[in-house]
């Protein structure tokens, strides 16, 4: 009888053990609750204010194993369609069963702007969904979903992957953002996850805000909070190609290998092109632009990349490349007001 009640207080003691060693048996994410090995789906809920209440759809991807959190967000600007797209495919790709660790996805973080065809900004305010982070409880509609965004997903995670894709009026090539902090071990890992995301050509953007009440910048708001994260970039002009679309895909499951969430070996870019600054050419007049270099194309600086005429095709100006390097997106629409971005191009950093 003795040895029977010990075995069974230690048997308890042992699955008492187990369970304290899962941190997380369920996770939730807004209205999204996954117990161990289950996906669930939901909404961060943003409350109203100076305008309209706001869903944003969120999935949870609850791994079978313990392991580390990853987030991947898209759509802050809710026509930069491939970004969005990918992150929905991956929402029906990673099988909770095969994970270790917890996906937060969330594909559209700008549903308003997807619903109207609404390039660059939340139509409710008018602002950048990128650029209001780590947002305010009681401002408007962005810096309040960049609040919520915040809190329940920056704050919950441990690395992040800021998806974009080219909007209608960016003839993109793709490329990743690497954000060195000055934390040598920070700056390790998230260079490290940049690497392993595959794109072969990397921005490096040490000026990126340092204080945490200030960081604008998705990627940039979990990197203040010492997360290892980054931004990737693929697809243009609005459209959902097949290439670019497996870019996204492929690149954040590589991640997932990478941080051993997922069985096999990751796919990391070998030699990619390091790109030291980003150099841009607004426009200084309205008009039509007539792009006459291609995405990825290199240039030499003067080189004439395209020109503007006014609506009777009489020539306003020329446009020429404001540094030597690679094009990383060239205006894609005809359409031209003063001020708007006709090219960027990428400064190659040397050996």
């Amino acid at each position: 009888m003795r040895i029977a009640v010990l075995a069974a207080v230690v048997s308890l003691a042992l699955a008492g053990g187990a369970f304290a060693q899962d941190p997380h048996p369920t996770f939730t994410v807004g209205t999204a609750t996954a117990s161990r090995g289950q996906k669930a789906y939901g909404v961060l809920k943003v409350p109203p204010g100076a305008d309209a209440a706001a869903d944003v759809s969120v999935a949870v991807v609850h791994g079978a194993h313990p392991g580390p959190v990853l987030a991947i967000v898209a759509g802050a600007h809710g026509t930069e369609y491939t970004s969005i797209i990918a992150v929905e495919k991956l929402i029906g790709m990673v099988d909770p069963a095969e994970l270790s660790g917890t996906l937060i996805l969330v594909p559209l973080v700008n549903p308003m702007s997807f619903q109207k065809i609404v390039p660059h900004v939340n139509p409710v305010d008018g602002r950048s969904m990128n650029g209001a982070y780590p947002g305010k409880a009681n401002g408007t509609s962005t810096e309040r979903v960049s609040y919520v965004i915040t809190k329940e997903v920056i704050d919950q995670c441990d690395h992040l992957i800021d998806l974009h894709g080219g909007d209608i009026d960016e003839n993109l090539r793709p490329y990743s953002y690497w954000s060195p902090t000055g934390n040598p071990a920070q700056d390790e890992a998230s260079k490290e996850l940049v690497l392993a995301f595959g794109l072969d050509t990397i921005i490096i953007s040490p000026d990126r805000p340092k204080d945490p009440s200030a960081s604008r910048f998705l990627d940039n708001t979990a990197t203040t909070r010492g997360k290892a994260s980054f931004a990737a970039e693929a697809g243009h002009s609005g459209t959902v190609e097949t290439d670019d679309l497996n870019l996204l895909v492929h690149g954040s499951l590589s991640v997932m290998r990478h941080l051993k969430m997922l069985p096999g070996a990751a796919a990391p870019v070998a030699s990619p092109v390091w790109i030291e600054r980003v150099e841009s050419l607004p426009a200084q007049q309205d008009g039509i632009f007539y792009p006459l270099v291609a995405r990825g194309s290199y240039v030499e600086k003067g080189m004439k990349i395209g020109y503007v005429t006014d609506y009777l095709n009489r020539p306003l100006a020329d446009a020429v490349a404001p540094a030597s390097g690679v094009v990383l997106f060239i205006r894609a629409v005809p359409s031209l007001v003063k001020g708007n971005t006709l090219v960027d191009v990428g400064v190659v950093k040397q050996p």
